[in-house]
């Protein structure tokens, strides 16, 4: 008989470009939960994986085009305040914006996601001028990840981001 269990990993601090996430990862779960197993799954929310990589934009260096100025006219008639330049930020991540409502851009992303605002997002930011992209490469990091762990920890696990 199979089972399942999810533990959440307490104590991860704010991560910035080259924090070594496999690491703190491999201590976190020492600390708490008697280390890593082999075929655990470890889950890995994308944004900390993109901190941890520097995939950031600084607002204070986006400059909007006619169609990010257009959309945050549209969002605004709609009662939604965006920033033109995070709307920038969006479409410079999306390769097809797929609809555009009340603020929302629903993008298929260079990855083939469709989400939306391409996965941008200001919420866990450090900074109120800094916004999270997704990964560049989401298999490649969780590769990476995956190979770090075993290399600190002995353990053949899998990661998802």
């Amino acid at each position: 008989m199979a089972n399942l269990s999810a533990r959440a990993l307490s104590g991860i601090p704010e991560l910035r470009a080259g924090d070594d996430l496999a690491a703190l990862i491999a201590a976190r779960a020492g600390d708490a939960h008697e280390g890593l197993r082999d075929g655990q799954l470890i889950v890995i929310a994308h944004k900390v994986v993109s901190k941890s990589e520097g995939a950031l934009v600084s607002l204070s260096e986006v400059r909007p085009s006619p169609r990010a100025l257009e959309l945050a006219e549209a969002a605004a008639r709609a009662g939604q305040q965006r920033d033109p330049r995070a709307i920038q930020v969006v479409l410079d991540e999306s390769v097809e914006v797929l609809r555009a409502e009340r603020g929302v851009l629903v993008c298929r992303t260079r990855h083939g996601f469709v989400c939306a605002n391409a996965g941008v997002d200001a919420s866990n930011s450090a900074d109120l001028d800094t916004l999270v992209l997704l990964p560049r490469d989401p298999d490649g990091s969780a590769r990476r990840i995956r190979a770090r762990l075993r290399e600190l920890t002995g353990a053949r696990v899998a990661v998802l981001i």
